[in-house]
């Protein structure tokens, strides 16, 4: 059984190796491919259904937005499609300006015209988009758009709208509910990319999940890199676009994405020359690591906050008392200290520490108070408590270890019995997203550098919610600070909007999170950014690599 479980985890290379285009790191370098570890295969190649961290990796390779953020840090954005910007007095109106050499990857021009028709089809709820929220709530009309009567056909027919026009085919002006001085790291995010109408329309519906103009063959992007080829569960490989804008500055000629689920699998893969980073690391082996090889591996602080999610429509999870009794039962410190060890810090807010952001601290460790909380709500010392409830995890080693020891804890400090439910990361994902859960792990990763990426989220009604909790109160205060002009008290108006979620509980935040990476000593530009986003443009690997500690295990062919 060992034999046979060890064979599948390194099935991806296997097959990759029988087909005849097996690549080492060696190899790669030589080559300029990139080969790196993304836990999963892609959901969608659709950028505008795409809704994982590791969807978004491939597509910051594939795809470009107005804007793109900054090399140096991505606390700042420079210019993408659009050369550049400006905005009317209370940043409530922005126009940009595109590039004339802007193209898609088969040689089509990109004008403003391709970012209305891309906002407009983001803003169907027949597609199904879990970042529509992201226009949706931004764009002057766009909540209206989106509710509107009427066929796909219909709304898609205007000329521009809502809140998006074409002044010409390369100046764009899109007009915003408030003033949003961040707007340009808004802009950061996908579901502000745009996708290819041509494209799009020559392979089937606008708006049908099946339609095939992601496959490789008919695929078109307007990023550094187009797609090559998809291998489901070995790899997606992209090649260089020969027609985007900044062709000169890409150094890669291809980079090769692998869905290894198991860390200990790609740890042993790394070992053994055949990736140039890894996604993650044994927790056994972090310390290790950060001991014996500092040179290969590298922990750094990331914008993201790992919490438990909440279906309040299941039995006692309905009740606020048992949500907060869970969370002050969930001893973080202890989680950190003896089963994480990547230096990650306790989350006693949903919004980790951001600069002029005063940080929540509600959920403290307070075995005393679950206990309260959970006999008020009518289960002393657990008795009555449902012993059906489950808690969902993805099939990897840390959401194991993290489900194990909340199910220790709850188990210990309430009597009460969780069971998990373990699920490969697209069955886990759609799990949450049709409510078929009690409790979840999760986390999110900034979508730029603000707190209301933390916060919107949990509208209500938006995709990523997915806990069943809705509140006007909460709504509001989001609104208000959407039409809040001065920053500092913007801010403010977000604290309380966090104060409300956290007091209803839907979620408990666990963990700010780190990553802790093996990255091959040919990787070039593979800097710790708070985002953790790749930048493939910017991104190079030299051949020979320089010495390192590990020379004798990654120098195998």
């Amino acid at each position: 059984m060992r034999l046979l479980i060890a064979l599948l985890a390194v099935l991806p290379l296997l097959l990759a190796a029988c087909s005849g285009d097996a690549v080492n790191a060696k190899e790669g370098a030589a080559r300029k491919i990139f080969l790196v570890n993304n836990k999963s295969d892609p959901a969608y190649l659709d950028l505008q259904r795409s809704n994982s961290v590791g969807d978004h990796q491939i597509q910051l390779a594939l795809s470009e937005g107005l804007v793109a953020e900054s090399r140096a840090t991505d606390r700042e954005v420079e210019p993408g499609v659009a050369e550049r910007w400006e905005a009317n007095a209370d940043n409530s109106v922005w126009t940009f300006h595109l590039r004339k050499n802007a193209q898609w990857s088969d040689g089509v021009p990109l004008t403003a015209q391709d970012f209305v028709w891309s906002y407009r089809r983001m803003l169907q709820k027949e597609l199904g988009a879990e970042y529509s929220i992201m226009l949706s709530e931004n764009l002057k009309g766009g909540r209206e758009y989106y509710d509107r009567e009427g066929t796909p056909a219909e709304k898609m027919a205007a000329e521009n709208g809502p809140g998006v026009r074409a002044v010409d085919a390369h100046t764009l002006e899109l007009t915003l509910v408030g003033p949003t001085p961040h707007f340009p790291s808004v802009l950061c995010h996908t579901s502000w990319w745009p996708v290819p109408r041509h494209a799009i329309e020559k392979h089937g519906g606008i708006l049908d999940v099946m339609n095939p103009w992601t496959e490789p063959a008919n695929m078109v992007s307007n990023g550094p890199f187009k797609l090559k080829e998809f291998r489901f569960r070995q790899y997606l490989e992209v090649e260089r676009n020969p027609h985007y804008w900044d062709a000169a500055t890409v150094k890669l000629d291809g980079v090769r994405f692998y869905p290894i689920t198991q860390s200990g699998t790609e740890e042993k893969l790394f070992r053994r020359g055949q990736l140039h980073a890894t996604y993650a690391t044994p927790l056994n082996k972090i310390p290790g690591y950060l001991a014996e090889h500092p040179d290969v591996v590298k922990n750094y602080g990331n914008c993201a906050t790992w919490f438990l999610r909440i279906n309040i429509t299941r039995g006692p999870l309905a009740d606020a008392r048992v949500r907060r009794a869970l969370g002050f039962a969930f001893d973080r410190q202890s989680l950190i200290d003896n089963v994480l060890r990547a230096n990650e810090t306790p989350a006693f807010g949903i919004v980790p520490p951001l600069e002029g952001y005063d940080a929540a601290k509600e959920f403290r460790f307070d075995p005393a108070e679950a206990r309260r909380l959970l006999a008020e709500a009518g289960f002393p010392g657990g008795k009555g408590f449902p012993a059906n409830l489950n808690l969902l995890v993805n099939d990897t080693e840390s959401a194991n270890m993290v489900a194990e020891a909340a199910q220790a804890m709850w188990a210990q400090h309430l009597g009460i019995k969780i069971e998990i439910f373990r699920q490969t990361f697209n069955v886990y994902n759609k799990a949450q997203t049709e409510m078929n859960y009690d409790l979840a792990f999760a986390g999110w990763n900034a979508d730029y550098y603000d707190p209301v990426t933390f916060i919107d989220m949990w509208l209500s009604g938006a995709g990523n919610n997915r806990t069943g909790w809705a509140s006007a109160a909460f709504d509001q205060l989001v609104a208000d600070a959407q039409q809040c002009a001065d920053g500092a008290r913007r801010l403010r108006i977000l604290r309380e909007a966090e104060n409300v979620l956290l007091k209803d509980a839907p979620v408990l935040p666990l963990f700010y999170g780190t990553r802790t990476r093996l990255i091959h000593p040919a990787v070039k530009e593979w800097q710790p950014r708070l985002l953790d986003n790749r930048l493939w443009k910017y991104m190079d690997l030299i051949s020979p690599p320089p010495a390192c500690s590990m020379d004798d295990e990654l120098a195998r062919d």
